[in-house]
């Protein structure tokens, strides 16, 4: 359960960076709220998550989602490159992701 709450706040994450972007330096009010709804959410789900989770797993692991997810909504909404070389670091990080999930033991 703590690895789908982590995967969760991970989305969220994913949520406030897109958010904060089209918010445009916070002009926009309902891109503003979503960013702060994201923001609490996933720091609340991560904050659940690392009561289970080993504190640098649960953060490598909270960042490497947000990392790839805001990099895929980069190129699919913001239309920024797809270049081989960032999507073969993108895939690297999906590999690094998996395999601290794999490594990692929890805690209760």
């Amino acid at each position: 359960m703590a690895w789908l709450i982590l995967v969760l706040a991970g989305f969220f994450e994913i949520a406030f960076t897109t958010c904060l972007k089209m918010s445009d330096n916070f002009k926009h009010l309902g891109w503003s709220i979503g960013f702060f709804i994201s923001i609490t959410m996933s720091f609340l789900l991560l904050n659940k998550a690392i009561q289970t989770i080993p504190l640098g797993t649960s953060y490598a692991v909270w960042t490497g989602i947000g990392a790839v997810g805001s990099v895929i909504m980069g190129i699919l909404v913001f239309r920024e490159p797809a270049t081989f070389w960032r999507l073969f670091f993108i895939f690297l990080l999906i590999a690094s992701i998996v395999g601290l999930k794999l490594s990692s033991t929890e805690t209760a």
